[in-house]
């Protein structure tokens, strides 16, 4: 009789293991699928949402920035950006401002501001036809303003959830015109030239972001004679439109006669999305 009792106990136990076994496969199966499904509807969404218009709302950017030292030399720095763009079917045009100020015991150090008009037309979902118009006005440089205009293209290089890189080339007519001092009032000098563009964005963490924006112009005729522009930025979320960060500009210019060919501005932000 335990001979039989012990018998049934063992098969018993053998029958739940192997029922157990097969529950396991079958959850690993079920669960293989269910991933398998979750990739299929993350990759149809980002398919739907793709096809969905651009935003017609106008999305606004405004940088506040302000760095102060006391000692020996007291100084202010200064720093206002500002972007507006709106989006009306393939079509959009945006704004995009960038004014520094500084002073020392007083005495005013810097004085700049540039501003950029762009309009452009969506070919593909990466790929854009650009027209720019742009303004650069620097006390404290070589020159009483800057100006160019001309087309371009942007190619939407990489987007994914952490990063995203724009890479832009345009095609400009270009005229500087140096301050008195240096030259005679009526020196202009206008030439063809290019720009080259890049905007990089990486979401470090869920709050932190890093952005990085470079821009080089340069005459077709003299090489020698080109701009460089450099505005590095790490920024985190305090709300939902409000970020705030430090940020370093680096704006060159290799012809500079009489004057520094780089001006550095660092700076503490605050900055304004919606």
């Amino acid at each position: 009789m335990e001979k039989i009792t012990l018998s049934l106990v063992l098969a018993s136990s053998l029958m739940m293991a192997v029922d157990v076994a097969v529950d396991q496969t079958k959850l690993a199966t079920d669960i293989t699928a269910a991933k398998a499904e979750k990739s299929a509807a993350e990759e149809k969404l980002k398919a739907l949402e793709a096809q969905l218009p651009q935003n017609q709302d106008i999305i606004t950017h405004m940088q506040l920035g302000y760095i102060k030292t006391d000692g020996n030399t007291k100084t202010e720095t200064f720093s206002l950006d500002g972007s507006f763009k709106k989006a009306w079917g393939n079509n959009s045009g945006s704004i995009i401002f960038d004014g520094q100020y500084g002073n020392a015991d007083g005495a005013e150090t810097k004085n700049k501001y540039f501003v950029e008009l762009q309009y452009a037309y969506l070919f593909t979902d990466t790929l854009s036809f650009t027209y720019l118009v742009g303004y650069k006005n620097d006390k404290f440089s070589s020159y009483n303003y800057q100006a160019y205009t001309g087309p371009g293209m942007k190619w939407a290089t990489y987007k994914s959830d952490r990063q995203k890189l724009d890479l832009e080339a345009s095609l400009l007519y270009s005229q500087d015109v140096l301050q008195s001092v240096i030259a005679p009032a009526d020196d202009t000098n206008t030439y063809s030239s290019y720009q080259a563009k890049l905007a990089y964005e990486l979401n470090i963490f869920e709050n932190l972001k890093f952005k990085q924006g470079l821009s080089y112009r340069s005459s077709f005729e003299d090489a020698n004679n080109y701009f460089i522009f450099s505005n590095s930025s790490l920024s985190s979320k305090i709300s939902d439109v409000f970020s705030a960060g430090m940020s370093y500009k680096i704006d060159y210019t290799n012809i500079a006669p009489g004057k520094e060919k780089q001006d550095n501005t660092l700076a503490a932000f605050i900055s304004l999305d919606y």
